[in-house]
């Protein structure tokens, strides 16, 4: 059987307790980093199963080869698309991330297979998904769409990891003010 969808993953992603705690885990056990940390990340129109939300949230996002690695730091206690599969205070994958120059065909190949949207919205102009994979994968989908202003994020995080000295008093890099 011919299967025409094969998108790249281009990142895994873990909701952890705290960003850089686990960050620091990471680089001690694998070398990762730097770590990229955008905090309170500013949603547009975000949706949690189709109604709107407001999940405070901070990323903080490392390239290790082929791959990136994002943290993620859930900021309250409300129903999000990160509870849905990471209890509140554990450590858990969460999704594989695909970029897609046709955002609408990348959701509908997994919505015509029954999997629900968990969450989406924009960040900037750019669309995204969290596709609950879970029952099959033991892990979400998110889809970003393929847009100059993720690419040149991701081209940064790619850069900084191969100027890095490995420097650990660098490891975490703020990438927006911490909001209260």
């Amino acid at each position: 059987m011919m299967h025409s969808f094969r998108p790249d993953i281009i990142q895994f992603a873990w909701v952890v307790p705290n960003l850089e705690e686990a960050a620091r885990r990471w680089h001690a056990a694998l070398g990762v980093g730097p770590f990229l940390i955008n905090r309170n990340l500013a949603l547009i129109e975000p949706r949690h199963r189709g109604r709107p939300s407001a999940t405070r949230f901070s990323t903080a996002v490392a390239q290790s080869g082929e791959f990136q690695v994002e943290l993620i730091e859930q900021h309250d206690d409300g129903p999000s698309v990160y509870r849905d599969t990471v209890a509140p205070g554990a450590t858990g994958l969460h999704h594989v991330a695909i970029i897609a120059g046709d955002f609408d065909a990348a959701l509908g190949h997994y919505t015509a297979q029954g999997f629900e949207v968990g969450a989406d919205g924009r960040f900037g102009d750019m669309r995204y998904a969290y596709v609950d994979t879970s029952p099959a994968l033991g892990h979400m989908v998110e889809i970003v769409e393929d847009k100059p202003a993720i690419r040149a994020f991701f081209s940064a995080v790619r850069k900084s990891a191969e100027k890095w000295d490995g420097d650990p008093a660098t490891l975490l890099r703020e990438l927006s003010p911490a909001k209260a």
